[in-house]
């Protein structure tokens, strides 16, 4: 499967930036979930890769052919660039069955294949069935009923899924009775023999022509697979559809409308319908969005299994950060059409970019708390936190803040003279959805307006801690101490909020223990994955512990 390789992709209506400058490489067989809020430009880029929207500048790779350039005038129309795409809406047509769904883009298909000999693949495929008659009437004598009558379209479907045929082979085979012979073994045997003769003679007369037929049954000279431009035959389209119905497990639904269907069911046609053009790269936008809770977690773990089955490369758009943390290998995270991290789900998540990551990652959400102080000489860091509580955060490695605040300001003046640089040129047009600083949430008992509030301009010795929700935990002899004001367990665990002061810190709990509201309690802060920003620009300086004093 092809990676995927985007350089300085951006599209803009106007003065509206829906993708900024973005850079992305996808590797090859992964699964990549581009996530953020709405409206952040994540369906947009989905779009541009599978040619679907036209990007204003930039270059899309996907494999080693370039499928767009701005500069070289390159845009590859989207029904050649051999992706699949899943819709939000499943876009079954409600007039046909399952497997006319599935088929209807296929039969369409015309495009450069292999010649095949059909009746040579269709002999070998039989003539490998034919292997075990025993098999043979086992499966069938499978499907009867208690009164002893064959459900054939059972039949049929056991014949399909255990010897890889085409309903039309399964057809056939069932007609040669094996299943009836008094010793099916010695019957399959003999009529193997018969279809044997017949396939040595195909390839004795294609030998004649000057040609051969390779294990496929294609045709090849001088060693090269002959090809022509044709649409795909009866036999192969329904090989193909039986390919994908048996990957998403719905071969009994074939002869069903989509109205008799379940959601689950629809999205597994919709699915089966995507994938039977073997596309190189699947792409879904927000597929599992239609479902109730249970069968969206259900559905996630098949798109799980289908992802290594298929060796695909899966590229996702979801706003549901649980959705993108469960099934990526990557996650994209993207703000205002701008990238703020791409990285493992769990690194995302334990080691933010900053504050904006670490606030849209995670269920429940993080703690944010303002502190103030510098660094000592042993390389901690003594704040203040909480209106007065002092606390020491101890990095997990070397930390000179002075370097960083340095190289913060160093790369902050280089955007900015980069950005002054872009816009020199004629055909550059400024952002009118400027970047704006994002604003944390601090939980409070009486929350502020924020708009009325005056706030001076941080300096460096202004932080913001982060403390995951599973860090903080309850325990009688922890120098914290507070007020349960709210507790919400779900069986397993437990979400706690905790009242300081004013403010409210979340905790998660697990086990059975109920938590009284209004009750006093201690807790502590534990771990060392407790997370320093620099309150100026947002961004992540360092992970640690946290010890209060």
């Amino acid at each position: 499967m092809p990676e995927i390789k985007l350089t300085n992709i951006t599209k803009r209506w106007g003065k509206f930036y829906a993708v900024d400058h973005l850079n992305l490489d996808m590797e090859d067989n992964a699964f990549i979930t581009l996530l953020g809020p709405s409206g952040c430009g994540k369906t947009t880029t989905l779009r541009m890769i599978a040619g679907l929207e036209t990007p204003t500048s930039g270059q899309i790779r996907i494999g080693d052919r370039v499928v767009f350039d701005s500069e070289a005038g390159i845009n590859v129309p989207a029904n050649k660039r051999k992706v699949g795409f899943l819709f939000q809406n499943y876009a079954l047509w409600p007039n046909m069955t399952v497997y006319q769904n599935i088929a209807f883009g296929l039969r369409n298909r015309k495009e450069e294949f292999p010649v095949v000999n059909t009746e040579a693949r269709i002999l070998r495929s039989q003539i490998n069935a034919l292997k075990d008659g025993r098999e043979i009437q086992k499966l069938v004598e499978e499907c009867r009923d208690k009164r002893g009558k064959l459900d054939m379209d059972k039949v049929y479907l056991k014949l399909i899924d255990t010897f890889t045929v085409s309903i039309y082979t399964a057809k056939t085979l069932f007609e040669y009775r094996i299943h009836e012979a008094n010793d099916p073994q010695e019957a399959a045997k003999r009529k193997a023999q018969e279809l044997q003769g017949k396939l040595d003679g195909i390839l004795a007369a294609c030998r004649e022509k000057g040609t051969e037929l390779n294990s496929e049954s294609e045709y090849t000279k001088d060693g090269k697979v002959m090809t022509e431009v044709r649409k795909m035959t009866k036999e192969e389209v329904d090989l193909a559809v039986r390919r994908v119905s048996r990957i998403v497990k719905i071969g009994m639904f074939m002869d069903r409308y989509p109205a008799e269907l379940s959601g689950g069911q629809q999205q597994r046609v919709a699915i089966a319908r995507t994938l039977a053009p073997e596309p190189d790269v699947l792409f879904m936008d927000e597929p599992l969005s239609n479902l109730d809770a249970k069968l969206r977690l259900e559905m996630r773990y098949e798109l799980q299994r289908l992802h290594v089955e298929t060796g695909s490369t899966f590229v996702y758009v979801t706003h549901d950060q649980m959705e993108a943390m469960t099934l990526a290998t990557k996650i994209c995270l993207i703000n205002n059409g701008v990238l703020q991290q791409y990285d493992a789900p769990l690194t995302v998540y334990n080691r933010p970019n900053n504050l904006f990551v670490a606030d849209f990652v995670g269920n429940p959400s993080i703690n944010f708390i303002e502190a103030r102080g510098k660094q000592e000489k042993d390389g901690s860091v003594a704040l203040d936190i909480l209106d007065g509580i002092k606390a020491r955060f101890k990095p997990s490695a070397a930390l000179d803040l002075d370097a960083w605040f340095a190289e913060r300001d160093r790369r902050d003046a280089d955007s900015e003279a980069e950005s002054r640089e872009m816009l020199k040129d004629k055909k550059a047009v400024e952002k009118g959805n400027k970047d704006e600083k994002f604003r944390y949430h601090i939980a409070k008992v009486e929350e502020e307006d924020e708009s009325l509030k005056e706030e001076k301009e941080p300096d460096n010795e202004d932080f913001v801690i982060g403390i995951r929700p599973e860090y903080i935990h309850i325990a009688k002899d922890e120098k914290l101490s507070g007020t349960v004001y709210g507790a919400m367990p779900t069986g397993m665990e437990s979400t706690i909020k905790l009242r300081i002061g004013d403010y409210l810190l979340t905790s998660v709990a697990f086990g059975g223990t109920v938590y009284k509201i209004g009750t006093e309690t201690g807790f502590g802060i534990s771990g060392s994955d407790i997370l320093l920003f620099d309150r100026r620009s947002g961004r992540y300086i360092a992970a640690g512990e946290l010890a209060i004093e």
